[in-house]
């Protein structure tokens, strides 16, 4: 009788698109959208006046409330996750406290872009970890970008804030935000097959339901807190988490494209048996999302490295690599990462790459 409840808490979860009030969490924050609109009496055109001007939300500093589109003074704000959002300007920020597990793994799934100068940042902090996002990497020019980042609650409470650090001649310059969701992620563990945890990019952060551009993975991700549980985004640029609802996936329903060629690299610390021998294979395509040339990827295993060489024709095409390695000790770090820059065929304002998937480690007898 206790599976009941459990179909009728998913499909409540479905149809409202809310989690606050359910034990597993997925979905938006209260007005994660900001389409629950403030009182005409809280707004001074743009700007929202009072700490609790916008509903579900705590404010801080020159908070704007934007309707997409054109804009006063000729500029233009793509807000692809509804119809509004807000605009932080120098030093200000947005918070909103919830009820979380503690000791749980959780990623926040929010669109962001810049909206005036080249070196705006996005600072997402849950006490006591706290990140900077760099907006000056465009990966979409189109309808800005998703972006995941994980923490790992401290107490059965924490307090999500989103804070512009930069100070910009014009005071109301700064990142556009315009949707905020959250997911529960279940740590992965290695198997009898396969000592890779989330070999298939599985599980991963909480996809916005009108998002078809895939989620950034922000760098510097250390496996403990990162948004794709088991894995490090080691790099200097971001990774792209992407799904087969909107791109060719070799295998399951998601994958990583590797989106910022050497700068954008992802690495599992396994446990090996020094001197044993192992067998590395993964699969490498594109996603059939107008990336076209020729390809490669780099594999690293202890002292052994693998170029995967793939001419991509943008059909959704992979291919599927292997080598064997030596374990130099009982920590040995995989890392795989793009050989060169892409960009779109139809966008060349948009960073893309290669797909990996399928990663599997097996002990050769």
């Amino acid at each position: 009788m206790a599976v009941l409840p459990s179909l009728l808490i998913a499909f409540f979860l479905l149809v409202t698109g809310s989690a606050l009030d359910a034990t597993y969490l997925e979905g938006f924050l209260g007005n994660g959208n900001f389409e629950e609109q403030p009182k005409p009496s809280d707004l001074r055109k743009t700007v929202l006046k009072g700490k609790y001007a916008l509903p579900k939300w705590e404010l801080s500093g020159r908070v704007e409330y934007i309707s997409g589109g054109p804009q006063p003074g000729g500029m233009y704000f793509a807000v692809a996750h509804g119809i509004h959002a807000v605009r932080l300007g120098n030093e200000a920020s947005i918070s909103q406290t919830m009820t979380v597990k503690p000791g749980s793994l959780y990623a926040l799934t929010f669109g962001a872009s810049r909206t005036c100068a080249q070196d705006e940042v996005l600072r997402v902090s849950v006490p006591p970890q706290s990140g900077d996002l760099p907006l000056q990497t465009l990966y979409d020019s189109f309808g800005g970008d998703v972006y995941a980042y994980g923490f790992r609650a401290k107490s059965n409470s924490v307090k999500v804030t989103f804070h512009n650090p930069g100070v910009q001649e014009d005071p109301a310059c700064g990142p556009l935000l315009d949707a905020v969701a959250i997911k529960e992620l279940f740590p992965p563990r290695p198997t009898r097959d396969n000592l890779v945890k989330n070999p298939g990019f599985e599980e991963g952060p909480h996809r916005l339901v009108n998002s078809s551009n895939g989620v950034l993975l922000p760098p510097r991700q250390e496996d403990s807190t990162s948004p794709l549980p088991g894995w490090i985004i080691e790099s200097l640029k971001a990774v792209k988490f992407i799904d087969a609802k909107h791109f060719s996936i070799p295998y399951g329903l998601s994958a990583v494209e590797l989106v910022a060629g050497r700068e954008s690299a992802i690495a599992q610390i396994l446990r090996t048996i020094p001197n044993k021998v192992y067998n590395l294979t993964f699969v490498v395509g594109d996603a059939k999302n107008g990336c076209h040339g020729s390809m490669m990827v780099e594999a690293f295993a202890a002292k052994d490295t693998l170029k995967v060489p793939f001419k991509s024709q943008g059909r959704g095409q992979f291919t599927t690599a292997s080598f064997k390695f030596k374990a130099i000790s009982a920590r040995t770090r995989i890392t795989f990462f793009s050989s060169f820059y892409h960009t779109r065929n139809n966008d060349f304002g948009s960073l893309c790459g290669p797909i990996l998937d399928q990663v599997r480690v097996v002990s050769v007898a």
